[in-house]
């Protein structure tokens, strides 16, 4: 189930490097990468060995390593080059900003520091302590519904697809122990290092995140050290933003806040932040349930 992890743009010089999540593949980003090409971005969407679906194990270090010489390649034939990843590549995107000052904008999509949604089994923070026995070269954390998506009709799909293979257009079926480990590493790390990140930044997140709640994204926005920060919050999705009911809202505001950046980049204006309608409408929900008790 693979995807172009190049997508070229005639006549345009902003490049946008696009970091799936965890032990996945490029199909995740498939939707997003094929809306900003469309609206004259380059996109690449590259494998990254250790990281990737198939490619085995290595330390955060190499993804890290492996990110920064594809924004590198990137930056060698475009004037402006973008991250943007999605869930724990949305970290790894800000530990490659951190490194690469000059990235144009960074884009963090269900960013995840920490692994905290609703349906995330209670006995996940045992799993750190399981690396350091035996077990950790026969336990794998085996996904389960919702598989991040809200959509029931495209859930079904996938809870078909992760009985039948070992990896769906929303991530793998499985993530091995060693893997989650380095991801807890790298998360540990991006943490404590973003107010070097100067980056313009957008975060989207989903309300109802059930694997990483919308802490991480409120972490992020009080933390990040980016000047032109954008916040977007979802209400009809869940984790895999990319492929769930607001996929489309996704893809515009990702390819608005590149052009945003890329303008401010020329005229030194900051746009006003932006509080999203969704936000705004949950909140008031929120506040009518509490008065009605």
């Amino acid at each position: 189930m693979n995807a172009p992890s190049i997508l070229p743009a005639q006549g345009n010089d902003h490049a946008v490097l696009l970091l799936h999540g965890l032990s996945s593949s490029a199909t995740e980003l498939r939707f997003l990468a094929r809306f900003l090409a469309g609206e004259g971005f380059a996109t690449h969407t590259p494998e990254l060995r250790g990281y990737s679906a198939g490619t085995g194990h290595a330390p955060m270090e190499q993804w890290i390593s492996a990110a920064l010489a594809e924004f590198d390649a990137l930056a060698a034939r475009h004037k402006h080059v973008s991250i943007c990843g999605l869930s724990m590549g949305a970290t790894l995107a800000a530990a490659v900003a951190q490194q690469r000052p000059a990235a144009r904008a960074l884009l963090l999509l269900s960013v995840t520091l920490n692994y905290d949604g609703w349906a995330i089994p209670w006995y996940r923070f045992l799993l750190d302590y399981v690396y350091y026995t035996p077990m950790r070269s026969r336990y794998r954390y085996r996904e389960h519904e919702p598989y991040g998506l809200r959509n029931e009709a495209l859930r079904s799909k996938i809870a078909r697809a992760m009985q039948r293979d070992e990896i769906s257009e929303v991530g793998p079926a499985f993530i091995s122990m060693p893997a989650l480990h380095e991801a807890s590493r790298l998360a540990r790390s991006v943490r404590t290092k973003l107010k070097s990140i100067s980056t313009d930044c957008l975060i989207i997140h989903a309300i109802d995140d059930e694997t990483s709640s919308p802490h991480n994204a409120r972490f992020v926005a009080a933390n990040v050290g980016a000047s032109f920060l954008r916040t977007i919050w979802l209400d009809d999705s869940y984790h895999m933003i990319t492929s769930d009911n607001e996929r489309e809202v996704v893809a515009r505001e990702c390819a608005l806040f590149l052009r945003e950046s890329a303008a401010t980049s020329v005229s030194g204006n900051n746009p006003t932040p932006v509080v999203s309608r969704a936000l705004a409408r949950r909140l008031r929900q929120v506040a009518n349930v509490a008065h009605k008790t």
